[in-house]
């Protein structure tokens, strides 16, 4: 159902004002007002195999949360294999019979990531879908174990070698990158992807990291497609997450009245994940919206940064 043009218009100025746009209030005034997508329907999900990455805390949390309630059956990929089992026995006391498994990955560490897809391919011969949630906002300058900048391997290269090493299993299915409304406030820096010139800022990477999401996200959904998987991204708004509370503490106390709680966060991974027919592939989404991935001109890249930047993707994941 489309919206009438007066509601878009309202989310689209409640969009641009951030405040009331990525806060719990625009939630809940898109929800209330006509054209709102509708939701999956009951057991939506039912027979079919998810894959939540970061899936121990926040916004991963609630997203394996809403999928199980769906039926699905929710594959925690988490780093710490102790911590994902305590939380998967959580959800599963929270909600009886569904069907939940861990497994351990750090999706940083590009070899891993390959011995994971190794492991997991074995197993499961089809995936409805991956939300790529995993996150981190390191305070200084640290490389991965192949010597890429930190927020730009777990953001981008992990996720990217992990669909495709998955794209047999994901044939027909979805991928949902989770990304930021913070990366409205940079450009694509394709001449330093790897963050090595000037000093060096932990939301500045962070921020980076997601514009080079939603950026490749067009090169990739076409390159996915050849699959059929359908590929897209989304940003949770402001979400009162464990990030938020451990790497923006004067953020947070500022809007802590009205930020959204994880699973406000997460409602969009979910429908994307959920909803029949699948969204429109390669598209930046907000609040089951398709969202521009530029509000100001001084953002916007130009041809030759996003053919550098693909350049240096393909070589650094291995295209």
């Amino acid at each position: 159902m489309t919206a009438p043009l007066p509601v878009r218009a309202i989310d689209t100025a409640m969009d641009r004002s951030l405040v009331l746009g990525y806060t719990t209030i625009g939630l809940r005034v898109r929800r209330a007002l006509p054209g709102w997508p509708a939701d999956p329907r009951p057991g939506a999900l039912a027979g079919k195999d998810v894959l939540v990455t970061g899936a121990s805390s926040g916004l991963g949390i609630a997203t394996v949360e809403g999928l199980a309630a769906l039926g699905a059956t929710v594959h925690l990929v988490v780093r710490d294999e102790v911590k994902g089992t305590r939380v998967r026995d959580e959800i599963a006391a929270r909600q009886p019979g569904s069907t939940l498994r861990v497994w351990r990955c750090d999706v940083g560490d590009l070899d891993d990531v390959r011995r994971f897809a190794a492991d997991l391919g074995r197993e499961l011969p089809a995936i409805h879908a991956v939300v790529h949630n995993a996150g981190l906002m390191p305070p200084e300058r640290t490389e991965s174990a192949q010597g890429h900048e930190l927020s730009m391997a777990v953001h981008v290269l992990g996720p990217v070698v992990m669909t495709e090493a998955l794209r047999p299993q994901l044939a027909g299915g979805r991928v949902v990158l989770v990304s930021s409304g913070g990366l409205y406030s940079q450009t694509l820096r394709a001449d330093d992807p790897e963050y090595r010139k000037g000093d060096y800022s932990p939301t500045t990477a962070y921020a980076r990291s997601k514009r080079m999401q939603v950026e490749m996200l067009p090169l990739l959904a076409d390159r996915w497609s050849l699959d059929g998987i359908n590929a897209s991204a989304m940003h949770p708004g402001w979400a009162d997450t464990p990030g938020v509370q451990e790497s923006l503490p004067l953020f947070r106390s500022i809007t802590r009245p009205v930020l959204r709680d994880d699973a406000q966060g997460a409602d969009t991974s979910v429908w994307l994940v959920g909803s029949e027919p699948a969204p429109p592939a390669g598209r930046f989404w907000h609040d089951r919206r398709a969202r521009p991935i530029d509000i100001v001109p001084s953002t916007r890249a130009s041809q030759d940064a996003r053919t550098a930047a693909w350049a240096w993707l393909a070589q650094a994941a291995g295209l």
